[in-house]
């Protein structure tokens, strides 16, 4: 990436048209900037197996479509506080522990596949998404199942502390489904139960379902499922009351998007080779996506 993009992000680029949330106009109470400033460090929350998002490659180092985008983020800080030689840090997080984790400083950003949704937003900020999914379900190839109506008294599995027990629970009262619902610790167990007979089907947004599928032993032996159950606008986390940071991150992330580099992650993430196996998702962006990224906004649906 060039230094006149990181001056234009740094500086924030007015002629954007962005439609971002209210920011509080007090001072914060904890100075993101200053923090990276005086440690000489940021860091970076990643997930450990949330493909192609933030996972770990053979080497155990975190790789994915939104560790990209952070390392983008991290050279617009770097810039805003001349500081070159900022050093970066990384810091796993589960689906349950990444939300604390930046509430408390343990992250700057948190670099996954986390929905920003009003609930979230009591407690974190979240910049501009860049990936919408939905909630699908994943089955056995021979079970039969292809809806949510067929889940009706079975067993069905989703990932703690993700947005899509809510979804599962709105699901249940309103068709009187009396299944069994069941959490796996990350995305990788709730795959393994479907895979183990454990479980007779894993609700979670789509994207997440087909690299789970497209890197298991047997891809075959699995597959998706029924219409979208919700929409999910994925984003990257940082931290409420913090005004100048997140205008940095904001003004970052809509030069990114507008200047395509966001669409050249996406194709290299989504519709190449990835790492560690060299498997292909050949997931083309999707309509909602596509149209976000015409006029970047921290604002979402709820």
């Amino acid at each position: 990436m060039g230094h006149d993009f990181i001056r234009l992000a740094a500086c924030g680029v007015a002629a954007v048209a962005l439609s971002l949330s209210a920011l509080p106009t007090r001072a914060s109470a904890a100075d993101t900037l200053e923090k990276i400033r005086t440690n000489g460090y940021i860091t970076l929350a990643y997930r450990e197996s949330s493909i192609p998002f933030s996972y770990l490659d053979a080497s155990k180092r975190p790789i994915g479509y939104s560790m990209d985008i952070c390392a983008r983020l991290v050279d617009a800080v770097k810039f805003q506080l001349r500081m070159p030689k900022l050093e970066t840090r990384y810091v796993p997080v589960t689906a349950q522990s990444r939300m604390n984790a930046i509430i408390d400083g343990t992250a700057d950003l948190e670099c996954g596949s986390t929905t920003n949704n009003a609930e979230r937003r009591k407690t974190v900020a979240f910049t501009i998404p860049h990936y919408i999914s939905g909630s699908r379900i994943l089955v056995r190839s021979n079970s039969n199942i292809k809806s949510i109506d067929d889940l009706k008294n079975r067993t069905i599995v989703t990932t703690v502390g993700t947005t899509t027990v809510k979804i599962l629970a709105a699901a249940d009262q309103a068709r009187a489904l009396h299944f069994k619902l069941i959490e796996g610790k990350d995305h990788a167990e709730s795959f393994s139960m479907v895979e183990q007979g454990k479980a007779d089907a894993f609700v979670m947004d789509d994207v997440l379902l087909y690299s789970l599928r497209a890197t298991s032993k047997d891809p075959k032996a699995t597959t998706i499922v029924g219409e979208f159950l919700s929409v999910e606008p994925y984003a990257i986390m940082l931290r409420r009351d913090d005004p100048e940071f997140k205008k940095l991150i904001d003004s970052t992330m809509a030069r990114l998007i507008l200047d395509y580099d966001v669409n050249r992650l996406y194709t290299h993430w989504f519709q190449s080779p990835i790492p560690p196996s060299g498997v292909n998702l050949e997931l083309p962006m999707n309509a909602l996506l596509r149209d976000s990224f015409k006029f970047p906004s921290d604002a979402v649906g709820d």
